[in-house]
């Protein structure tokens, strides 16, 4: 788009002998683009300049937020930091110095295009949490990501200590795609860690639809709390920084079929209080269905720690749940006051149903350190 209008500036303007401008002092040509009416969003705003400088540039929305961006040393052209976003109206203002040194400035004006569809994102730990040392910071999306990489380019993660971490794209338990962050090793504590998502104006790719916002939260790492449960001596121990809290006689999935236990490493995703359990949304048939007290939820699948005193003659001698791990009232109170989402359950033992799937809640920790970083779409 070449100038839409200029005005001139306070600077002499240089004239031959007829009174016309002389060659070096020639109009500078302005040009914008995108340019036009719902024109496509998703590219930066370019603005360049032919017959002298860009001095500065000025891009902003209808609602008077700017589009940042920098002029480059030679002054002939500038792109904003971020995209131009769906259903978004834009004006420009340039200013220029022609060779000569007189001053103008030149304004233009564009739209762009709705998002005919938009992608949504839930994530977690929500804002000012305090999580435990095993927590990942995990976004769930609307719709699909085929764009991953354009998208993963957009994440940014800041910590306090610099805390070395890597993005994984793999498949949420409920089918959508999803993008998780976790260190290399557990969190240190007290670390403080921030996401900003600069998502709007970035397209989903194929069936996916355009993010229309940004997202960006902040939380804190709390006290290194590792639940050990060590199911072939129907064990639970707590430690925190390094030394034992408490042992927890406890009892997990009966062995020999569907109702064993997830091993590996779960992750503490919420407590959930009391909660009405049915084994009919597991795939176990009529088995159980009532209310249990101090739920723990580690996976999406139905595996949680909670009060089992129906269970009481099996704690500490033989696993006999339905894939739970289970402890008198008086141990699931005190130890649901003692944790927190973000703790790690490190699991073990000999008869379980295999280990628990990096989606099926938060099992990135079942994955090697470089079988973690190949998850990354950057990589």
């Amino acid at each position: 788009m070449a100038a839409c209008s200029s005005s001139n500036g306070t600077s002499p303007t240089a004239r031959d002998t007829e009174g016309k401008p002389s060659a070096d002092d020639r109009p500078v040509t302005v040009t914008v683009t995108p340019t036009g009416e719902r024109v496509p969003a998703g590219e930066p705003v370019k603005v360049t300049a032919s017959g002298g400088r860009l001095t500065s540039v000025t891009v902003t929305d209808a609602d008077g937020h700017r589009l940042a961006g920098k002029v480059a040393a030679d002054g002939r052209s500038w792109i904003s930091d971020r995209k131009a976003v769906p259903g978004a109206s834009y004006a420009v203002t340039a200013a220029t110095r022609s060779e000569g040194g007189t001053a103008k400035s030149t304004r233009a004006a564009f739209t762009t295009a709705e998002a005919d569809k938009v992608n949504k994102v839930d994530w977690r730990p929500g804002a000012g949490a305090t999580v435990g040392v095993a927590q990942p910071i995990s976004l769930v999306f609307d719709n699909p990501v085929r764009n991953k990489a354009e998208v993963e380019k957009q994440l940014r993660i800041t910590t306090s200590n610099d805390t070395e971490g890597s993005w994984g794209w793999i498949r949420d338990w409920s089918g959508r795609d999803r993008v998780d962050w976790r260190p290399k090793e557990y969190w240190k504590p007290g670390t403080e860690v921030t996401l900003k998502a600069t998502l709007n104006g970035t397209d989903s790719g194929t069936a996916g639809g355009w993010f229309v916002r940004d997202y960006s939260t902040t939380f804190t790492v709390g006290a290194r709390q590792i639940v050990k449960v060590d199911l072939d001596r129907h064990r639970l121990t707590l430690e925190r920084d390094g030394e034992t809290v408490r042992r927890i006689p406890v009892s997990g999935g009966t062995p020999g079929g569907d109702k064993r236990s997830w091993r590996g490493t779960a992750v503490l995703m919420a407590k959930e209080g009391t909660i009405n359990m049915n084994s009919e949304t597991v795939g176990l048939g009529d088995a159980y269905d009532k209310m249990v007290d101090y739920s723990m939820r580690l996976t999406w699948s139905g595996m949680y720690a909670h009060a089992a005193p129906w269970n009481a003659r099996w704690f500490g001698n033989a696993n006999h749940s339905s894939g739970c791990i289970g402890m008198s009232d008086a141990n699931a109170a005190w130890f649901y006051g003692q944790v927190r989402p973000g703790d790690p359950f490190e699991i073990t033992g000999k008869d379980t149903k295999g280990t628990v799937d990096p989606g099926n809640g938060f099992g990135a920790w079942n994955l090697s350190w470089s079988e973690w970083r190949e998850k990354s779409a950057l990589r």
